[in-house]
């Protein structure tokens, strides 16, 4: 629905080198502050995206030995998050869908709903991870929407451009899914999306496909 962090978290990554001991790239940061956010996603206790994100970039600018401050450069990521702009096709989308939409997302609640306001959006049903207590690909996100919804598995269909988290948590708990492939990525071995789209304007040509 809304622009990745992508740029946001490049920028974060080079100020973050830059105030370490000028052997360490900002590609290098990156790297390890991914490794130590998927890890968390899927760790117990669960914590909130916010929680996560600050806390695994701490842990990369330590072995990497940078002594930026990890909470005031997430701040950076945070503001992002409630203000992303939407991708391409989401508002022609959303003004012609005539099907309840229920909105299953791993941003955390308040700034999910603080970039739905800042959009003027509204959908019958949000779901996201900090409601559950897990991120996607967990099925209790899954069936968390479909309880909001009040439908079941084989009336739903999952829009989402992460092909494990999205196409790969649906279809494990019975929901048929599209993948929406903004960059061209082959479909891992063992995903079996019903349809791939470019974008969100791409999705009222394949329904009949996947319907």
């Amino acid at each position: 629905m809304a622009e990745e962090d992508d740029e946001v978290v490049a920028s974060i990554c080079a100020r973050a080198a830059g105030s370490g001991p000028g052997t360490v790239s900002a590609q290098q940061v990156s790297a390890a502050w991914w490794r130590a956010f998927t890890a968390g996603l899927v760790a117990a206790p669960f914590r909130t995206q916010r929680e996560l994100s600050v806390a695994s970039l701490a842990a990369a600018l330590r072995a990497a030995g940078c002594g930026a401050d990890a909470a005031a450069l997430c701040e950076e990521q945070f503001r992002f998050w409630r203000t992303a702009p939407l991708r391409p096709g989401t508002r022609a989308f959303l003004d012609a869908v005539e099907l309840p939409v229920c909105v299953v997302s791993n941003v955390d609640r308040a700034d999910l709903d603080a970039l739905l306001a800042f959009h003027g959006l509204s959908f019958p049903a949000v779901v996201t991870s900090e409601d559950v207590g897990a991120y996607k690909p967990s099925p209790l996100m899954f069936q968390q929407a479909l309880a909001a919804l009040g439908l079941r598995a084989d009336e739903v269909l999952h829009v989402g451009d992460s092909v494990r988290a999205d196409v790969g948590g649906a279809q494990a708990a019975g929901i048929t899914a599209v993948w929406v492939n903004r960059r061209g990525r082959p479909v891992p071995d063992g995903i079996d999306p019903a349809a791939v789209i470019g974008d969100l304007t791409d999705l009222t040509a394949k329904l009949p496909q996947v319907g």
